[in-house]
């Protein structure tokens, strides 16, 4: 890292991005990252009004709107210091669509502390599909094990824990190309969002190991 990273990472579901990100951690400790899942637990864990307000939505089934989810990331970069042209951050699982990313970016350019590096996995999702069958996780933590890429050091227990592993019901291919549908039909928009900003790049690669050192590159040469 050369100079001040705010980077957004992107990718389909099952195409590794979580081994890929503990990675890109590991190398730049820097970089403080916030992930869209683990800041919504935490404001409704710690009673706050934001986290008030999207428990709301979600215990009646509803999703949390844009502008309280913008609301919730925004808070967490402010606990952080991370409003700042010197602060480097990782933002993980939001934005997911063109509107939160123009909420966001109205936002982050009040303070100069916008986005300057947009990463997206690019696997093939017929791969994806192929690999999904051997896909196992730890429950209680949300880690995710592949028994052909990522494998537990022990089969089928947890690397940390040594709890047991379970698949969950929707790691099958036909469930799963609908999460991929899904992420497909909410990219295209803000994958043409941040193009146009110019902090786009599309890294592709079948495992994580091809993957991987191009991410660091764009990182360490940004």
């Amino acid at each position: 890292m050369l100079k001040p990273t705010r980077l957004l990472f992107l990718g389909a579901p099952g195409s590794g991005k979580g081994t890929i990100l503990k990675r890109l951690l590991k190398r730049f400790p820097q970089l403080h990252p916030i992930s869209s899942g683990d800041v919504l637990r935490s404001q409704i864990s710690k009673g706050t009004e934001i986290g008030k307000e999207a428990d709301k939505y979600i215990k009646t089934g509803l999703l949390v709107p844009d502008s309280t989810m913008v609301n919730l990331i925004t808070e967490q970069l402010r606990e952080l210091n991370g409003l700042n042209d010197k602060a480097n951050w990782l933002l993980d699982g939001f934005p997911r669509t063109f509107a939160q990313a123009e909420k966001l970016t109205e936002i982050l350019d009040t303070t100069n502390a916008n986005l300057n590096l947009v990463v997206e996995l690019d696997v093939d999702q017929k791969l994806i599909l192929h690999r999904i069958e051997s896909r196992y996780v730890h429950l209680p933590s949300g880690r995710i094990y592949s028994l052909d890429y990522n494998p537990p050091k022990v089969p089928f227990k947890d690397d940390v824990t040594g709890e047991d592993l379970v698949k969950r019901e929707d790691d099958n291919a036909k469930t799963f190309k609908k999460r991929l549908d899904k992420y497909n039909e909410e990219i295209g928009p803000l994958r043409e969002y941040y193009q146009k900003l110019g902090i786009w790049h599309s890294v592709s690669g079948e495992t994580s190991d091809i993957i991987y050192p191009k991410v660091e590159k764009l990182v360490y040469e940004l």
